[in-house]
């Protein structure tokens, strides 16, 4: 029997033989061409990229859909990477300039694009990585004549195992034929870690060797809770793993969907558990798992992949859209978190700008107010529905804060001229994510309506570390007594401005740490949706007193393992029996 770690990102346990998928490695030949063959190659490439857009959107047709999470805008931004005239057209210039065959001019022009991305500091648009190597790919395999990868027509259920897995291939899957996922790379918010939360599929990421040390027909066992595979497993261990995961799925469906939207401690304390969206899609999700609106709407997806920048009507629409689905609660809109680099396609954003280390966000929205300000006059319109507040990513301090505070007036006075409504008293927040905002968050407060702490960027950043890089990935610790030191003064310092404070990051939905953030008096907790339900559960189960009496006790050690260690011996405690039903589902 052979054991490998990895990194747990969706709870369960699978049992089955293996499916794997090789590391698919493409020869693209290079070829020297004459002028006269020119026309023919571009040729090439036109047919190439008609019969890959012709094959997605008969995927798009057939995929399966799961309440909620709509598989068909997976191949919507496939799509978009075909049809972007910068990429085509930098493939035809290579074409001429270089006289070399299409498909190794394509090959050449992607490879550029992933090289310049995996560049950023923005770990949302590394990820995005994935859809151009996913879809690229499908291209190649037209000029080369290879068949497409497919899961669709699995013949059985399987554990599926591979280097990584394109969003393609798990748009394709019958969830019903998949016991589990295992890759060679990614971390908790890699592709395929989200995939597997969403669908309820175990799932093991980060673990290197995996296709290496497992061929097809191999019975493993797949812990998603635990982050191990056991590969041959023997007798023993397969029938000890086989009520481990009956008295999972028992825990799992023990766990009820909130009748009530409301959640309140044992000592009746309320507490505010709202969920993070990205896309309208996941609206039925929010109002499904009874989280109480949207803490965090990110709003990036409406700009990426696009030759030209989103009208003040388009955004506007799509804000109000989530702004009435939610109602009677409310929506806090981000605005855009992403690096300038992204609108170099884009002509009304000058060819010269080139990205660097944290230029995103605020820092690009203040450099560019044309921008900037359509998307603030956007908000403020869909705020006339009463229950729309906003918050600005990235804030490192005051000046920053003035500034688009300062815009946000502009709009203001520009709307009224012009006869349009919007929520004067709009609530406007400040997030919480750069270690430069918590040490100075008394100052940001006098000027905040609230905080909202994005512990995603304040983790990695507070610790110098990339959590989606698996090398690291064991210093990304939400723990770490410097991270919940900040956490707590600024949670402190908000309370003492009478302001209020929420938590949008992964944290908010690990029950150790929801459990400590409640201790903390912590205001409002924004999660996945599918998270709402345990972290609901858990509220109900202790008392608001004794959870600030164990944080207290946590701020006093000294590292993140004895921080979790104290969080684990408690909560055990406390909930005794329910204790494995509810941290291990």
């Amino acid at each position: 029997m052979i054991k490998l770690k990895g990194i747990a990102v969706s709870g369960g346990i699978g049992i089955g033989k293996a499916y794997l998928l090789g590391k698919e490695e493409l020869s693209i030949p290079k070829r020297k061409i004459s002028y006269a063959d020119i026309s023919r190659e571009i040729y090439r490439l036109e047919e190439a990229l008609i019969e890959t857009r012709r094959e997605i959107l008969a995927l798009q047709r057939k995929i399966p859909q799961e309440p909620g999470f709509d598989h068909a805008l997976v191949f919507e931004a496939h799509l978009l990477v075909i049809e972007d005239r910068v990429l085509i057209e930098d493939v035809i210039g290579q074409i001429k300039e270089k006289k070399i065959n299409a498909e190794y001019a394509f090959s050449q022009s992607v490879k550029k694009y992933i090289d310049a991305l995996l560049k950023l500091d923005d770990e949302y648009l590394r990820e995005r990585v994935i859809d151009i190597e996913d879809v690229s790919r499908r291209v190649l395999k037209k000029f080369l004549k290879e068949k497409t990868v497919s899961l669709g027509d699995l013949k059985e259920k399987v554990i599926i195992v591979a280097h990584d897995l394109f969003p393609s291939w798990t748009a394709t899957l019958p969830k019903e034929k998949v016991l589990g996922f295992i890759t060679d790379i990614g971390g908790k918010t890699s592709h395929t870690a989200i995939i597997a939360r969403n669908l309820g599929i175990p799932a093991v990421v980060g673990m290197q060797i995996a296709t290496e040390n497992i061929k097809s027909e191999d019975m493993i066992i797949v812990d998603g809770s635990e982050g191990c595979v056991l590969v041959h497993p023997t007798e023993k261990v397969l029938e000890d793993y086989q009520k481990k995961r009956a008295k999972y799925t028992q825990e799992i469906k023990a766990i009820p969907v909130p009748r009530l939207f409301k959640a309140y401690t044992k000592d009746k304390k309320e507490v505010i558990v709202s969920a993070n969206i990205e896309l309208p899609e996941e609206l039925p999700l929010v109002k499904e798992y009874k989280a109480e609106g949207v803490g965090l709407y990110r709003t990036e997806y409406i700009f990426l992949g696009r030759g030209d920048l989103p009208s003040e009507e388009e955004q506007y629409k799509a804000y109000l859209n989530v702004a009435k689905k939610v109602k009677p609660y409310s929506v806090i809109v981000r605005t855009i978190d992403i690096g300038g680099d992204k609108f170099l396609t884009q002509p009304q954003v000058p060819k010269e700008i080139s990205p660097f280390l944290g230029w995103r966000a605020i820092r690009f929205c203040l450099a560019h107010p044309e921008i900037f300000k359509i998307q603030l006059r956007a908000i403020l319109r869909a705020s006339s529905w009463g229950n729309v507040k906003m918050m600005f990513p990235m804030i490192s301090g005051i000046e920053e804060l003035r500034q688009s505070r300062k815009l946000l007036e502009e709009c203001k006075k520009e709307l009224k001229k012009e006869g349009k409504h919007f929520d004067e008293n709009i609530s406007l927040g400040t997030m919480i994510e750069v270690p430069s905002a918590a040490l100075t968050a008394d100052v940001l407060a006098r000027e905040s309506d609230f905080f909202s702490i994005g512990t995603n960027d304040l983790i990695q950043y507070s610790l110098a570390v990339d959590r989606a890089n698996e090398k690291v990935a064991y210093l990304y610790e939400p723990g770490h007594p410097a991270v919940l030191k900040l956490i707590k003064s600024v949670i402190d310092i908000a309370h003492e401005n009478n302001i209020w404070v929420g938590l949008c990051g992964e944290m908010a939905g690990e029950l150790l740490f929801a459990f400590l953030l409640l201790g903390l008096e912590l205001d409002e907790f924004s999660m996945s949706p599918p998270q709402v339900p345990k972290v609901k559960e858990l509220m109900r189960s202790v008392s608001f007193k004794e959870a600030k009496a164990i944080a207290q006790k946590a701020m006093k050690l000294n590292t993140a393992g004895e921080v979790e260690r104290c969080l684990q011996e408690e909560l055990k405690r406390i909930l005794g029996d329910d204790f494995d039903r509810l941290l291990l589902a």
